[in-house]
C-alpha cells in the first residue's frame, strides 16, 4: 500500500501546530501556578573569567539577592552564570535556591558545580521559554549573541504581550550605546513605540540595581508568602 506523503506532511502539520498550543497553554498554566519564590534570570557572558571585576560583580549582586530571599537563574554554564549560582548559594538562605538551566554546546564546558537545581534543554527555544515562565525579573551583564538573544526576546515578548511587563534591568557600561542607536534608529523612525522603553532600567552598580528591584520584592512577598502562624 503505498504512502500519500502530502496527506502524511499535512496531517503532521496539523498535530505539530497542535501540540504548539497545547505546550503554550502548558506554559500560561504553569506561569500563573509560580507565585511561591521571586526569582531573578542574570544574563551574561560564558567567557568572563572569575579574575574579573563583571565577575565579581555579578557574584556580589546574585549574593544580595538571596540575601533577600530571590532566586537566581542562569544558564547553568561558566562565566556569568557561575557567578551568579555561586553568589547565590554563598548566601546560604535556606528560602532561595540557585538555578540553571543548562544546554549542551560543543564549545562550552559542562554546568556549573554552583546549582541547587538544574533543568536541561535540547534547545535554545525551550530553555528561552522557561526562562521567560519562572522569572520575575531580568539582569542583563556584558555578554555576545546568546546574552544579546536573552535580553532581546524578553524585550520583544513583553512588547507584544506574551508575558507580563517586568524590569529588564542592564547593568554595565556596555548598554548606554545600544539604547542611544535604539532612540536614534528604530524608535526615531517610529518603528516602535516610546512605550516600548518604558521596562528598560540601565545600571551601573549592584546597589542601583537592588535599589530597584527591592520595592517589588517586597510587595511580592506582601502578596504571595503566607506568614507563618505563631
Amino acid at each position: 500500500m503505498s504512502v500519500d506523503n502530502k496527506k502524511v506532511k499535512k496531517v503532521l502539520s496539523k498535530k505539530i501546530f497542535q501540540l504548539n498550543d497545547i505546550v503554550a497553554d502548558i506554559n500560561s498554566l504553569l506561569t500563573e501556578m509560580e507565585t511561591e519564590f521571586y526569582r531573578v534570570s542574570i544574563f551574561g557572558s560564558a567567557r568572563i573569567g572569575e579574575t574579573s571585576e563583571i565577575y565579581r560583580q555579578c557574584h556580589d549582586l546574585a549574593y544580595q539577592l538571596g540575601k533577600l530571599g530571590v532566586d537566581i537563574v542562569t544558564g547553568g554554564g561558566p562565566g556569568i552564570m557561575e557567578a551568579g549560582n555561586k553568589g547565590s548559594q554563598k548566601a546560604a538562605n535556606t528560602l532561595t535556591r540557585s538555578i540553571g538551566l543548562s544546554i549542551q554546546l560543543p564549545f562550552e564546558a559542562d554546568s556549573n558545580i554552583h546549582l541547587d537545581i538544574k533543568h536541561d534543554h535540547k534547545t535554545f527555544s525551550s530553555r528561552l521559554d522557561e526562562f521567560m515562565r519562572i522569572s520575575h525579573a531580568v539582569v542583563v551583564m556584558a555578554g555576545g549573541i546568546g546574552t544579546l538573544l536573552e535580553f532581546f526576546y524578553t524585550w520583544q515578548l513583553i512588547q507584544v504581550g506574551h508575558i507580563k511587563p517586568r524590569p529588564i534591568i542592564l547593568l554595565g557600561d556596555m548598554w548606554p550605546g545600544l539604547l542611544e542607536w535604539t532612540e536614534k534608529e528604530p524608535l526615531a523612525k517610529g518603528l516602535m513605540s516610546e512605550s516600548d522603553m518604558s521596562n528598560i532600567t540601565v545600571a551601573q552598580s549592584v546597589d542601583e540595581v537592588i535599589e530597584h528591584l527591592k520595592p517589588q520584592i517586597d510587595a511580592f512577598k506582601k502578596l504571595h508568602v503566607a506568614v507563618p502562624a505563631k
